[in-house]
């Protein structure tokens, strides 16, 4: 019974990674042209082509704005929140924090499109959609994450770190920096590596707020809707490989500290 009972299990498990992965690893081989003599055709086109150069280049500076910013927003708002003794209020403010993560895309898209309507006819702005509304709209759904990110690593935290080093001279701000921000960085490094890889893979948002400003993304989605050229296959691949290398940077991140804490509690 536990060898047939094994053996369904190992069944079950190949044909959940053969119907996840079948699809991209059918896109990395494509993304090589194998019959002819140069194999790396399609990513040479992509770095020859200067509209997928450029989109390309508004990708990773909008992730890397958005990632950081969201993050010192998010480790603020974390650390804020973690002050707060009424539970039930806490509990709201973490309800109301969660709202963005669990509304549609589409629907904050046009949220922030109604908004950002508003507050730009006030200035007189009429084009109001392109970097600057991108941006926003990034740094809007990654600030949840890197909160969710970093709360638990502050509950974790001995709570009595920050008091001894103000005992010990330290001010509240710089106790935070010396003492808080080191023991609770594992938390923060997982929320920036989440909100880039957010901001990297974003297209609902994207498409609604980012204007005529293209990011990889949305050049892939107008790329598809005709005949796929080489060069898509080859940035398709490139996207993949970035996200699943920031994926196990933040899973070697988060297992390091974990061990450290368990090496930590043995010797106690």
């Amino acid at each position: 019974m536990k060898k047939s009972g094994k053996l369904l299990n190992a069944i079950y498990v190949v044909i959940v990674l053969l119907f996840l992965y079948s699809p991209i690893a059918l896109l990395i081989y494509r993304s090589f042209d194998f019959g002819s003599n140069d194999v790396f055709a399609a990513y040479k086109e992509f770095f020859r082509n200067d509209v997928a150069k450029s989109a390309l280049k508004n990708t990773m500076v909008i992730a890397v704005i958005s990632s950081c910013i969201a993050t010192v927003i998010g480790t603020a708002a974390a650390v804020g929140i973690s002050k707060y003794k009424n539970r039930k209020f806490k509990q709201a403010v973490m309800l109301v924090t969660n709202i963005p993560m669990t509304s549609p895309d589409i629907v904050m898209a046009i949220s922030l499109v109604l908004l950002f309507g508003i507050v730009f006819a006030i200035f007189g702005v009429s084009d109001y959609l392109g970097f600057t509304s991108l941006l926003i709209a990034h740094i809007t759904f990654e600030i949840p994450y890197v909160i969710l990110s970093v709360l638990p690593k502050i509950n974790q935290m001995d709570v009595n770190l920050p008091q001894a080093a103000q005992d010990l001279g330290c001010t509240p701000f710089k106790a935070f920096f010396k003492v808080e921000l080191p023991a609770i960085s594992t938390g923060v490094w997982t929320g920036f590596f989440m909100a880039f890889t957010l901001s990297i893979d974003d297209f609902v948002i994207s498409r609604i707020t980012a204007g005529s400003y293209t990011t990889l993304p949305l050049l892939i989605y107008s790329a598809a809707r005709k005949k796929v050229p080489d060069y898509i296959y080859a940035l398709s691949a490139i996207i993949f490989v970035v996200v699943l290398v920031l994926l196990i940077i933040k899973n070697v991140i988060s297992s390091r500290d974990t061990n450290k804490k368990r090496s930590v509690g043995r010797a106690k």
